[in-house]
This record gives C-alpha cells, sequence and structure tokens, in this order.
C-alpha cells in the first residue's frame, strides 16, 4: 500500500493525528485538536512543508474536528486509518481490523481502561462515519505485552479473579516498546535482551527478548510500576484501606490522589516537569532533589527486576520526553546499576538531547537513546495488516 496511513489518538476531548507516508524520507503531518466541544477549542498542526498553523474549532465535538483535519492535510488522502486503543485485554494479541465485533469488544474492556477505552472509540466512530469505504486498524498499547509468560503477568489472586474478571497484569506503552527495541535489533546488528524505559509524563520499562516483551513494569492499570509525573507507581496495597480507616477517605479520594497528585508532584511539592525539577534540585530546592533520587533509583530498580526475564543482556533502551532529554537522569540509573558492568560515555550522553539517536556507552552491555515513534508504529502495523489481509 503506497498511500499514506492516517493516525488518530483520541482523548476525551482531544485529537493528535498524524499523517504517515509510506516513504520514511517524506515530511509527515502531524498536530493536536485540543479543548473539544468548548468554545476554546483550537486546532495547532504542521503541514507538509513543515509550516505550522493554528485554527478555532470553538465548540467543535471530535467529527467535526476531524473534517477539519481533512481539509487541513493539503489534498492527500489516507489509505488507511490507524487508531490507537489503549486496553485490548487479553482478546487482541495484534492490530485488528475493525469492525462492529472488534468495536463490541473493545467497549467490553471499558472498565480496564475507563479513561481511555471510551474516548479511543469516539475516533473510531468519527473517521468510521467520515471515511466508511477506508480499511480502519485498531492497534492495542497491551497487545505487544500479550507475549508475558504466566509467572510474569499473574497475580498472587484467587484464581476466580482472574478467569471470570480478567484481573491481571497487561502492561501499557507497548507500541513504544516494540518501536525501540526493533530499532535497538537494527543499529546493535544484535536480536537479544533489551530493556527498554520508556520515561515521560508516563513511565514504563519492559524486557525484550528477540523481539517478544517478557515482563513490564505496569500492570492492570499504567498506574503500577516506576515513579512517574503525577502518578505514584508501586505503593504498599495496604495503603487504601489505611487512608480509608485513618483518613476517611474514599475510593474516588484515593484514586485521585495516587493518579494525578503523587509522581515527582507528590515528592517535590513544585512540579511534575523534570526540568523544571533539575533547575530547582540545581538551586538547593530539597524536594526537587528527592524526587529525581527517587525517580531515577526506582527506574534502575525496575530494570534489574526485569533482567531475571531475560537469558541475556544486551544492552538498555531509554526513551520517551526524559528518556531522551535527560543526561542527568541517565546518568543517576546507570550509575545506580554497577554490577550490569556498564561503563558510561559522559561525552556522547551529554550530546544525546533533543530527538537524536545514539550509543552512549563506552564498555560493557549496549546504552542506546532512540527517539520513541509511536506513531510511526501504529502506521507500520497498520499497513503490514491491510497489506496481509489483500495478499
Amino acid at each position: 500500500m503506497n498511500a499514506p496511513v492516517l493516525v488518530i489518538n483520541c482523548g476525551s476531548s482531544s485529537i493528535k493525528y498524524a499523517l504517515i507516508p509510506a516513504s520514511a524520507e517524506s515530511p509527515r503531518q502531524f498536530g493536536l485538536a485540543e479543548r473539544l466541544g468548548s468554545a476554546e477549542a483550537t486546532l495547532k498542526g504542521s503541514d507538509g512543508r513543515g509550516d505550522t498553523f493554528t485554527r478555532s474549532l470553538s465548540g467543535a465535538d471530535h467529527a467535526t474536528a476531524l473534517e477539519t483535519i481533512l481539509h487541513c492535510l493539503e489534498g492527500q488522502h489516507p489509505g488507511a486509518v490507524g487508531h490507537r486503543i489503549v486496553h485490548g485485554g487479553e482478546r487482541f494479541t495484534r492490530a485488528v481490523l475493525i469492525d462492529d465485533d472488534v468495536v463490541g469488544a473493545i467497549e467490553a474492556t471499558a472498565a480496564l481502561a475507563p479513561l481511555h477505552n471510551p474516548a479511543n472509540l469516539e475516533g473510531v466512530r468519527a473517521t468510521r462515519t467520515l471515511f466508511p469505504d477506508l480499511p480502519q486498524v485498531a492497534v492495542f498499547d497491551t497487545a505487544f505485552h500479550q507475549s508475558l509468560p504466566p509467572r510474569a503477568y499473574r497475580y498472587a489472586l484467587p484464581e476466580a479473579l482472574y478467569r471470570d474478571h480478567g484481573i491481571r497484569r497487561y502492561g501499557f506503552h507497548g507500541t513504544s516498546h516494540a518501536h525501540v527495541s526493533r530499532r535497538a535489533d537494527a543499529l546493535s546488528g544484535i536480536q537479544g535482551g533489551w530493556l527498554t524505559a520508556h520515561l515521560g509524563n508516563g513511565c514504563s520499562t519492559c524486557a525484550v527478548w528477540q523481539g517478544a516483551s517478557l515482563d513490564t513494569s505496569m500492570g492492570l492499570t499504567p498506574l503500577e510500576g516506576l515513579v512517574m509525573g503525577t502518578r505514584s507507581g508501586d505503593v504498599d496495597p495496604g495503603l487504601h484501606a489505611h487512608l480509608a480507616r485513618q483518613l476517611g477517605w474514599s475510593l474516588d479520594d484515593i484514586d485521585r490522589v495516587l493518579n494525578r497528585d503523587s509522581g515527582l508532584l507528590g515528592l517535590s511539592g513544585l512540579s511534575n516537569d523534570m526540568r523544571e525539577l533539575e533547575q530547582a534540585a540545581a538551586e538547593g530546592h530539597a524536594g526537587a532533589r528527592l524526587a529525581i533520587e527517587v525517580f531515577c533509583y526506582r527506574v534502575a530498580k525496575s530494570l534489574a527486576a526485569l533482567s531475571c526475564a531475560l537469558p541475556r543482556l544486551d544492552g538498555i533502551v531509554f526513551t520517551g520526553g526524559i528518556g531522551e532529554n535527560a543526561p542527568a537522569v541517565r546518568r543517576r540509573i546507570v550509575a545506580a546499576l554497577p554490577h550490569f558492568g556498564i561503563a558510561l560515555d559522559d561525552d556522547a550522553n551529554e550530546a544525546t538531547v533533543r530527538g537524536h539517536e545514539a550509543r552512549i556507552d563506552a564498555a560493557g552491555p549496549q546504552l542506546w537513546v532512540i527517539p520513541t515513534d509511536e506513531e510511526g508504529r501504529i502506521a507500520l502495523e497498520t499497513r503490514q495488516l491491510i497489506e496481509e489481509a489483500c495478499a
């Protein structure tokens, strides 16, 4: 298929899009429609020449915003639409062509991702209306991790909770971990064992062996695992009962605090932005220093634990907004893993920011910084599925 793929990532009040050409050398068009449904709704994007634009979308819903996006694509018509769907449960182990049954199955997993799957389906419904004859493909964040063995995905809970209610570890950021591990294979010439660290406002780690995910840090929800921008990551499961009994907090109160008021923001009392925290720490802010130390230690601790899943460790890959742009954070994480035998190339580490791809080790297992490309991965899986269907 030579036509471009339109990638849609739909939120409850936003649409992130990218038009991905078949050729990697051709420029992409991309943008973000946000605050949909309000008078302040806007569309900001970049056209095929790299020029930026802003359009008012006052009062627009998802369907109206998509119609405006189409007018901004400079006459380029997609050959297919690829949708990011956060949770596919156990049913979806790979990308699938969307039909009514698939839509129903995604709706059925809404309880596992109540903030994401219903919003993702808004985009599916709107594009199916606008493009009734175009193939539409669902690409799931969780699908890459469906290769986890039971010892990695099962919680130590009664069997009925798994059998009847699907309570297990699913993992997320699958498109990012898939992209950077595949890219590491290509750059290194090794299809072996990689520890990948997607570090941004949301964070997760993954153990990848010969292209398959064997374990990951996120679980039933994207709250499990590492310290994140505003999410706590791992806490004692008894915390919920303790807060309810001692402080009288409701489940909604606890959920809000763990998801929105914790992480780097909660530890620092200042910000969820690593750039602001690094500056504040340099100026002596104790909370910022603590937040950075806890963040880096927990990433290193997770990588060390996930190494148990790999027959052999060939290297570590950093990606995501923090992983790609914070040399000091990468340095702290590597320093906390002396038993891995990795020597950091300090000059290469400091120079690798702002979308640059580079190897940053001096000795031992390889260290790579590889920019994530979730839209590109969704387009790739969409294109592959359609070509298979037409073969």
